[in-house]
């Protein structure tokens, strides 16, 4: 991934980007599902853009989300990078898919992460259960092992 600044007063560069919507600093992402034309970036708290993006977790999952990355190889991992861990419902939900075919994992994937990306608002228990499949798939897509 890399990341990018545009100064308006010396590129204007305006067109379908539509600089300022959505806040400020104008945040898009490109990636081959986007082409040349990108997304914005789809806020998740009332926070100002620059506060969003500047607590970790948010900024992690985005890089994660426009990226089609998972940045931990195990569920340790995952827990390990939120405050207080992961709850007693994502250890659960972890442990009820953990010993699922690749094609269960990815069939729930679809329809969870279609649902949050037509959200109008983050939902925080299905980023969670996202989070944890992404996981599981690259993991037993690389036989136990994700490359990063």
């Amino acid at each position: 991934m890399a990341f990018g600044d545009v100064n308006l007063a010396e590129q204007d560069i305006r067109g379908d980007y539509d600089p300022g919507a959505g806040g400020w600093p104008t945040i898009r992402y490109f990636n081959k599902e986007t082409g040349l034309k990108g997304r914005p970036y789809a806020k998740k708290t009332d926070d100002a853009m620059c506060d969003e993006l500047g607590n970790e977790e948010y900024m992690q999952a985005y890089v994660e989300e426009a990226g089609g990355v998972m940045l931990c190889e195990d569920f340790d991992c995952l827990c390990d990078r939120k405050e207080g861990g992961c709850a007693k419902k994502e250890v659960d939900y972890y442990n009820k898919f953990k010993g699922e075919q690749a094609d269960v994992i990815q069939s729930r994937l679809r329809i969870l992460s279609g649902s949050l990306a037509k959200a109008a608002k983050k939902d925080e228990w299905m980023s969670q259960r996202v989070a944890i499949l992404k996981l599981l798939a690259a993991t037993s897509a690389a036989g136990g092992k994700q490359e990063l």
